[in-house]
């Protein structure tokens, strides 16, 4: 089943999220502006192209190496959704890209994104920036209405290698594909979840790329389990907490010293999802 806008009719973003544990499409920018910020992220990518580890850097932390897409994560409408959730107060988690090529069967399995973060509460919301179209044959994401009301449930690591997760984690609850609803996103809409939703995407039988941007937004009053501190940006209010390192924005587009601070928050962020 596929979400419409008019299944939402005068329910508010929080009362859907509430019910659902999702909500979708959103309208967050132009068409145009969404082609923009593909653009710049392939640019990029065109000019790591022969140097495999800053790529990789690239997709995992795009807003802090371009300036784009850090004020992507800080987008009025993105905040204006995110804090109807979890108040004006919004630490950015991560902001990394999801990215399958043009006739891929890389999927993702079905899977509560905070299996493995660590984190001490689920006062977090992911909103997901659809960059080119995220339909069914492009593999979007597919979610199970309801599922955020239970808790972590049990995961294997399958490391399969057509799985987009690091480690292939998927549920070992049975799960109804009939119960799921597709999240279709035209470029420039967005969706939210919530990080108990159990949620998968098939492959891309298309001649594009999917590209959607998973930006994991949080409660300041959230904090590592095991007391660790890593980077993440103020994107909305004050942080009162202070649990965590405070990224600055970055300096300019692609720079060496940008590169350096994304390679040490990568080998925290390593030690921390074992």
């Amino acid at each position: 089943m596929n979400i419409e806008k008019d299944d939402f009719p005068g329910a508010t973003i929080a009362d859907a999220y509430s019910r659902d544990g999702f909500v979708a499409p959103i309208d967050v920018m132009s068409t145009e502006e969404a082609q923009t910020l593909r653009a710049d992220l392939e640019g990029a990518e065109a000019t790591l192209a022969d140097d495999q580890d800053r790529l990789a850097l690239l997709r995992t932390y795009p807003d802090r190496l371009l300036p784009q897409f850090d004020a992507l994560v800080r987008h009025p409408k993105i905040i204006e959704a995110v804090a109807t959730v979890l108040g004006p107060d919004l630490l950015v988690y991560s902001g990394a890209l999801f990215i399958k090529p043009a006739k891929s069967d890389k999927v993702v399995s079905w899977h509560q994104d905070l299996t493995y973060w660590g984190l001490d509460d689920a006062e977090e919301v992911t909103c997901w920036v659809a960059l080119s179209p995220a339909t069914q044959r492009s593999g979007c994401m597919k979610f199970v209405p309801g599922s955020h009301r239970q808790r972590i449930v049990e995961h294997v690591d399958t490391y399969a290698e057509d799985n987009l997760l690091s480690r292939g984690q998927e549920i070992l609850v049975d799960v109804d594909d009939n119960d799921a609803v597709f999240a279709e996103l035209q470029p420039g809409q967005a969706s939210l979840h919530h990080g108990h939703l159990f949620h998968a995407s098939g492959p891309n039988m298309t001649d594009d790329r999917r590209i959607g941007v998973a930006i994991r937004y949080i409660r300041p009053s959230m904090k590592q389990e095991g007391g660790e501190r890593p980077l993440v940006a103020l994107a909305s209010g004050v942080d009162r907490f202070k649990h965590f390192n405070i990224a600055a924005t970055p300096r300019g587009r692609l720079l060496e010293c940008d590169f350096d601070v994304c390679a040490r928050e990568a080998a925290l962020r390593a030690k921390l999802f074992l």
